[in-house]
């Protein structure tokens, strides 16, 4: 680059030397030509590429031009100096450094991995200070991030995958969705599904879920599940303040523990947000509602679809009570109050 610099400027310097041979007449009509050119040029390519040579002659140049003529120039005061920034940026920037600290020499990665393989029972912590005492200092966060280990040895058990899938067939998830009908009325759907087999019940439909409401929908619930009821442990559900202690202590009197998610956090009711999800875009979506009773209707018969009909990816392409014959009663259960 410098080298093609040094020669542009020469060829330059060289024009220039040429110029004044010339008659202050030709070099009158080449100014007006060349300005005319510009012109057009301007109108076709408002906007040329330059070259970074380019840009480094017009800036020396244009610092010879009157103040007056360098606001007509192809570039403004504004342009030279962002590419003077960008100058000194590229003089400042060391390409061949990453940002941030300093990888992790792949000798350490390759020791943390075999030590972290080779003994199941040690966290990141023992890891670290055996490093130290082989002269290696790492920190303890390096550890956590090369080999994804927990402070205490608890990586023989179950994964949270593998716990969910164990502890599927006893857990049960609570949700809200809401619908807007024609007359801009918002309704309020309580929403609950097995984990396991993927059934869907619909435990009320208002447009004021109160606490009490809610209470005695999770009544309502475990009446209709009856003796199935005894086969869960787990009730999923949302910090949402309609969810009260007296909602909590229903389903704890039926020996089922309640897990409230965190805060913000919708991906730890997933399945529960997965089946709104589906709701909206394979029938809500596509339906004005106009009051509670059309959505009764409509989510007794997409529910009575959905778990006897709606095949699913997690059921080897089974609708949630495929498990039973068609037409019989299980297979059509929902429960809409």
């Amino acid at each position: 680059m410098a080298l093609g610099l040094v020669y542009l400027m020469i060829v330059r310097m060289l024009g220039w030397l040429v110029l004044l041979a010339r008659s202050d007449t030709a070099k009158d009509v080449e100014i007006l030509t060349l300005r005319h050119e510009v012109a057009v040029l301007r109108r076709t390519n408002p906007r040329p590429a330059l070259s970074w040579l380019d840009r480094a002659v017009l800036s020396a140049l244009s610092r010879l031009l009157p103040a007056a003529l360098r606001r007509a120039r192809l570039v403004s005061p504004r342009t030279l100096l962002r590419w003077h920034h960008q100058l000194v940026a590229r003089r400042w920037t060391y390409p061949h450094r990453r940002p941030g600290r300093p990888p992790t020499p792949p000798p350490i990665r390759d020791l943390v991995l075999r030590m972290a393989r080779e003994n199941p029972r040690w966290g990141y912590r023992r890891i670290q200070g055996e490093l130290v005492g082989l002269g290696h200092t790492v920190a303890a966060s390096t550890i956590l991030k090369i080999a994804g280990l927990d402070p205490a040895p608890r990586r023989s058990g179950p994964t949270w995958r593998q716990f969910l899938s164990a502890q599927a067939h006893a857990i049960l998830a609570v949700d809200f969705a809401h619908v807007d009908t024609v007359f801009l009325r918002r309704l309020y759907i309580l929403v609950v599904i097995e984990h396991d087999r993927r059934r869907v019940y619909i435990a009320g439909i208002t447009a004021h879920p109160t606490g009490d409401w809610v209470t005695q929908q999770a009544r309502n619930l475990l009446m209709d599940l009856g003796e199935r009821a005894e086969r869960f442990r787990f009730l999923i559900r949302d910090r949402d303040s309609k969810f009260t202690a007296a909602f909590d202590a229903v389903f704890t009197g039926a020996d089922i523990r309640i897990i409230r998610t965190p805060v913000r956090a919708p991906r730890a009711n997933a399945i529960a947000e997965r089946f709104i999800g589906t709701l909206r875009r394979e029938c809500l979506d596509h339906l004005l509602i106009t009051g509670p009773r059309h959505l009764d209707v409509v989510l007794r018969e997409y529910v009575q679809h959905y778990n006897g009909h709606r095949p699913h990816r997690a059921l080897h392409q089974q609708p949630p009570a495929g498990d039973t014959p068609p037409g019989s009663e299980a297979a059509t259960n929902t429960n809409v109050s």
